[in-house]
């Protein structure tokens, strides 16, 4: 490279960074940033000091999350931690930052990327140009470039969305199939049931009430079922070190929900179909 970025007219100043993930106490994966000491400035402490080599600054969500330690490990390696910082975007506030010295013993690089600042903004496009023809190694982009790739992610997002839908529905369908099955074989119970006096709404929470039973039950096990699987993953030779599964109280709550409404909202439409039926036509078809 025949003339530094940063002597480079319109270059203000220049940042360089270590992106990589590790895992970090028992987190199974942390955004781990190794900076340049004059990329300090753009993380807002909170409390302590910026780091110094061998030391690291946590995001204030990752701070929270394991409780304040004064010390962590990553990589199985114990760096102090010096201070704590607060950012407004996300996977920043949820990282570790440390000096760009450690960054590359860390993951063995010595870059990942530059950020660049400009004195002018509209000079973007000429600067970024200029970057690419230096060197055919090196791809410079905007900011607004690089979000554009960040978004990618959200599209990753938006398509496990779709896809926890559709297993709703196919869940809530599965469900109406059985139940329907159950409501048929059971005919002329249900008959019987509206011939001595029993209202629809009994029969319904009769049939709900099954349901219900049958979902808890079944949420029961299958909790126990993940449990068992991440208790081996956890102590398995070729996982140990990255990857820490736990099912949180809030997965499991939401978990739960979903697995009540699915059942019950499934269940609803052969209730009703079996609370309405005539009971005469019931019994006679019950017995044919």
């Amino acid at each position: 490279m025949s003339v530094p970025i940063s002597k480079l007219n319109g270059v203000k100043e220049v940042h360089s960074l270590i992106l990589g993930a590790s895992p970090v106490e028992q987190l199974p994966i942390v955004a781990i940033y190794g900076v340049s000491e004059n990329r300090f400035d753009s993380y807002v402490l909170q409390k302590g000091d910026y780091p110094k080599a061998g030391e690291v600054i946590l995001g204030a969500k990752i701070y929270e999350t394991l409780k304040h330690p004064k010390s962590i490990h990553v990589s199985k390696k114990e760096y102090p931690v010096s201070g704590v910082f607060k950012s407004s975007i996300g996977f920043e506030d949820g990282g570790v930052v440390m000096p760009l010295s450690d960054g590359g013993e860390l993951f063995h690089k010595s870059t990942s990327l530059f950020l660049i600042s400009l004195s002018d903004l509209g000079n973007s496009a000429a600067i970024v140009d200029q970057i690419n023809r230096m060197d055919k190694e090196i791809e410079a982009k905007t900011t607004d470039a690089f979000i554009d790739s960040y978004n990618q992610f959200k599209i990753i997002q938006t398509s496990s969305d779709v896809i926890g839908v559709m297993a709703f529905m196919m869940g809530i369908l599965g469900i109406v199939s059985m139940m329907s099955m159950v409501v048929n074989d059971r005919k002329t119970e249900f008959g019987i049931m509206r011939s001595i006096g029993l209202s629809s709404w009994t029969i319904i929470g009769k049939l709900l009430s099954e349901t219900l039973i049958i979902a808890v039950i079944s949420f029961g096990v299958a909790w126990g079922i993940s449990e068992g699987i991440l208790e081996l993953i956890e102590h398995a030779d070729k996982f140990q070190g990255y990857i820490n599964g736990e099912i949180t109280m809030a997965m499991l709550v939401k978990v739960f929900v979903v697995t009540i409404v699915m059942a019950l909202f499934g269940t609803l439409m052969p209730a009703v179909y079996a609370s309405r039926v005539d009971p005469m036509s019931l019994i006679s078809k019950g017995n044919q």
